[in-house]
């Protein structure tokens, strides 16, 4: 056995493994850590099957910002928690679900074990369509052209999930600013490592997005890059969460969704159909929604850790 053989074995028994001690942990913040560190492995699993694109999303979103907002969720379940019985579901519900798991698992495994040899694949077709597209990376190009509905979907998923987060906050405190997040007084090595970090990884993340049109990167790698620079910051409490009613924080969240709607609506002009680009213009158009999508993401994803306004608007 070759060592990249026995390391991709033991990579998908330690998926596995984190896999079930995550859902059979009886432990609130037992099963949250295990979530992560399922996130963390799929993300080296991503980069062994040659997508290091996928894997900086996973490592970011998968093991980053869900666990945080899993465990902000946690905490609060907690106390919400009650001992009555009843509550919990009995042997008979458990063995029917856990019977039901297996057989989804075993349908999968039939299905991928059962693929003619070579499977069928539209690979060569779809190499040789996104060649208009003037992009040399092809899971960049895959998104905007072949994916370009689910894409714009995406962006608009993240807006509404920030619009659901404000929704829960008291009436009063509407158009305010979320708590601040971290301590009153951080620790100086916190504050350093944010004073340090946080430049270079707004370069980082700009550089992930610029070069993603013909190297792995992309608007949501580099956006998520952004995003954890300005939790750091304001975990450190260099800076507070902004105001909900803020109309440049608005614009910003919405301001992805919204240019890839104009480019999809002016398609039919432009291109000949929906969700078309300008012939000869196709990278310069797809570079340009990126753009605004790459701050979209940097404004929602921290607007989602930081939580419902809580404070009282300025005057």
């Amino acid at each position: 056995m070759t060592f990249y053989r026995a390391l991709d074995l033991s990579l998908a028994l330690l998926v596995v493994g984190i896999a079930a001690w995550t859902v059979l942990s009886r432990d609130l913040f037992g099963a949250v850590v295990g979530y992560v560190a399922y996130g963390l492995l799929l993300a080296i699993v991503w980069v062994r099957l040659l997508a290091p694109d996928v894997a900086l999303t996973e490592a970011a979103i998968g093991g980053g910002a869900t666990g945080v907002l899993i465990i902000a969720a946690g905490s609060r379940l907690r106390s919400m928690q009650t001992s009555e019985p009843g509550d919990t579901a009995n042997g008979i519900q458990k063995a029917l679900a856990a019977a039901l798991s297996a057989l989804v698992a075993i349908a999968l495994a039939a299905v991928m074990l059962l693929l003619p040899e070579p499977a069928p694949t539209l690979a060569p077709q779809a190499a040789g369509g996104l060649e208009a597209a003037g992009l040399g990376n092809p899971v960049t190009a895959t998104l905007m052209v072949y994916r370009g509905f689910d894409t714009m979907l995406e962006k608009a998923v993240l807006v509404l999930a920030v619009v659901g987060v404000w929704s829960i906050g008291p009436d009063r405190f509407w158009g305010g600013a979320p708590a601040p997040l971290g301590r009153t007084r951080p620790k100086r090595a916190l504050v350093f490592l944010a004073q340090m970090i946080a430049p270079l990884g707004v370069l980082i993340g700009l550089h992930i997005f610029w070069v993603s049109a013909d190297e792995p990167g992309g608007a949501f790698q580099g956006g998520a890059i952004l995003a954890a620079m300005w939790i750091i910051v304001m975990i450190a409490r260099l800076a507070d969460p902004p105001r909900v009613g803020s109309r440049a924080l608005r614009l910003a969240l919405v301001s992805g969704p919204a240019v890839f709607v104009i480019v999809a609506l002016l398609g039919p002009f432009l291109g000949g159909s929906f969700l078309s680009y300008p012939p000869g213009f196709v990278k310069p158009v797809i570079l340009f929604v990126e753009a605004f999508m790459l701050l979209s993401i940097a404004a929602a994803i921290p607007l989602l850790i930081a939580g419902p306004p809580l404070r009282s608007p300025r005057p």
